[in-house]
């Protein structure tokens, strides 16, 4: 009796596995910017969520895009669509810190992607944007390699 628990238990552990091996991949793999499709930004209607259907992977992050099209213009041409800064607040990043973003805080500079903390910080940041992205690009130079919680 004892050896048939066993080999139940043991079959219903082994069930499990490859949940856990696929939860262990997910872990790995960082979805950019919320999941929201960089492409859409420089696009009439603004940023739209991405869809797991259409995925690009870029220097180990996963990003999403609504159509197969925004992810092949993204693959021509990955740094025109990246955001500023990592996606980190381009506010924060302007005093040297590393904060996340919301997607939906969002501005395009000369072309160039910037996201904020939230819509208060954009509010904020936007009040001397050309201020803002000298000091930013400066202090990114200094703390782009360095881990966000030694910071």
């Amino acid at each position: 009796m004892k050896q048939i628990k066993g080999i139940l238990l043991s079959i219903i552990s082994l069930s499990f596995l490859p949940f856990l091996v696929f939860a262990s991949d997910a872990s790995i793999s960082l979805v950019g910017v919320q999941g929201y499709d960089l492409v859409s930004y420089h696009q009439k209607n603004g940023p739209v969520r991405g869809s797991g259907n259409h995925t690009a992977y870029h220097n180990g992050v996963a990003y999403l895009f609504a159509t197969d099209e925004n992810k092949k213009v993204f693959q021509a041409n990955p740094e025109k669509y990246l955001p500023a800064y990592g996606g980190y607040c381009a506010f924060a990043v302007s005093v040297g810190r590393k904060v996340v973003s919301d997607p939906l805080a969002w501005k395009i500079v000369d072309g160039i992607l910037y996201l904020n903390l939230n819509k208060q910080v954009q509010e904020f940041w936007s009040k001397d944007i050309p201020g803002n992205i000298k000091k930013g690009n400066i202090q990114w130079e200094k703390i782009k390699d360095i881990d966000p919680q030694k910071i």
